[in-house]
């Protein structure tokens, strides 16, 4: 039985090109990039340069990347030294970020007893810009906006150069976790002034276990990671230099790629949205996911009008590979905070689907799907 894998916002395939970057380093730059002899020197000569070629595809320089073992740990390095090292006691947020964001951040209330607020969202998960400026405008304190760029259980795309233009404006930070949008959109620093962001490589079918945090030169960081000075002292611990390599090189396939592969997904998309109205009745879909300029083309969330236990199972079944929300809270019973955040109960209770595509799935695929779904729920 062939899979289909629609589960892209979980993870990613990892690119061939990618394989065999990671194998060749593997082989030939064992190095620790520490050590001053010329082994050594070899592998910091690589991470240095993989470092300067993931700036460039973001118009930021070296020195403004530090390397990490993921998104996760990229948003606590960030969110942490706001606090402790900045000088921020507001934070400011929405209920349905990643649980990196929002679980760093109840952290960081009881530790510090730092100010957490929400702004309001409407029904289909959108920030309400005004009650950002809003919250922005309510005090003196020093200020940290943590939005996401792309939600990945919606899909939403949020206003990068507003919300950017409004803290600039309030002298507020801002964080975005993007690891959804690296990769799959264009982030040009020089036209988004954003002070920190975050990227995962197994989001852009490079490796997992690494990824990185954009933090604005100017920016002192202490690390939250002891033992070692490695990152300019940000983050202990040697790095994990053949993943770096791979990281770099998903990124510039993705990058080289993406107007090419970002119109055939959403044709893919488009094709799906099509074929689910047609044979579904009464089918939603949650957020904006299924509109073409305020959602990534890569994820689609699909609400059908009853409660289906046993869909996902039954689906996995049949070699079709998708989720309910988040990969990062699978095995919980309590549904998706996402979900609940902007929809009534009885909605939010009803079976949702996250569908999410790669440039590997196909319209054939995709039909699959659609029949499997008929007959599983007909």
């Amino acid at each position: 039985m062939k899979t289909i894998y629609l589960d892209n916002a979980a993870t990613t395939p990892i690119l061939p090109e990618v394989i065999d970057a990671v194998s060749s380093a593997m082989a030939s730059t064992y190095g620790n990039p520490s050590s001053i002899h010329h082994v050594g020197r070899k592998a910091k000569s690589l991470v240095e340069t993989s470092r300067k070629n993931i700036a460039k595809h973001f118009n930021a320089s070296a020195q403004e990347i530090i390397f990490t073992a993921g998104g996760s740990e990229a948003d606590n390095l960030i969110l942490r030294n706001a606090v402790t090292n900045l000088g921020v006691s507001v934070m400011i947020s929405s209920k349905i970020e990643h649980h990196a964001v929002l679980h760093t951040m109840e952290n960081l209330q009881k530790e510090f007893g730092i100010t957490v607020k929400y702004v309001d969202l409407d029904e289909k998960g959108a920030i309400n810009y005004a009650h950002l400026a809003q919250l922005l405008q309510e005090s003196g304190e020093k200020k940290l906006v943590s939005l996401m760029y792309v939600n990945n259980e919606i899909g939403n795309i949020l206003n990068l150069e507003k919300v950017s233009e409004l803290c600039m404006a309030n002298n507020a930070l801002f964080h975005s976790d993007s690891v959804q949008g690296i990769g799959h959109f264009n982030m040009d620093l020089k036209k988004i002034p954003i002070d920190f962001f975050v990227a995962s490589a197994h989001k852009f079918h490079g490796p997992k276990g690494v990824g990185f945090a954009y933090i604005k030169k100017g920016f002192g960081i202490h690390p939250i990671l002891h033992g070692g000075e490695q990152e300019r002292g940000a983050r202990a611990g040697t790095e994990n230099v053949h993943s770096i390599l791979g990281m770099e090189k998903a990124l510039e396939i993705s990058c080289v790629n993406m107007q090419e592969e970002s119109t055939y997904i959403q044709g893919l998309k488009n094709y799906f949205i099509n074929e689910l109205k047609l044979h579904f009745k009464g089918i939603e879909f949650n957020g904006h996911s299924d509109s073409e300029t305020d959602s990534s083309y890569t994820i689609l969330n699909v609400r059908f009008q009853k409660v289906y236990a046993m869909l996902l199972f039954n689906l996995d079944l049949k070699g079709i590979a998708v989720s309910g929300g988040s990969a990062c809270q699978s095995g919980s019973n309590i549904g998706s905070h996402v979900l609940h955040a902007i929809l009534p109960e009885k909605e939010a209770e009803k079976t949702s689907v996250r569908f999410s595509f790669s440039k590997f799935n196909t319209v054939k695929e995709l039909d699959v799907v659609i029949q499997t779904l008929k007959k599983l729920l007909n």
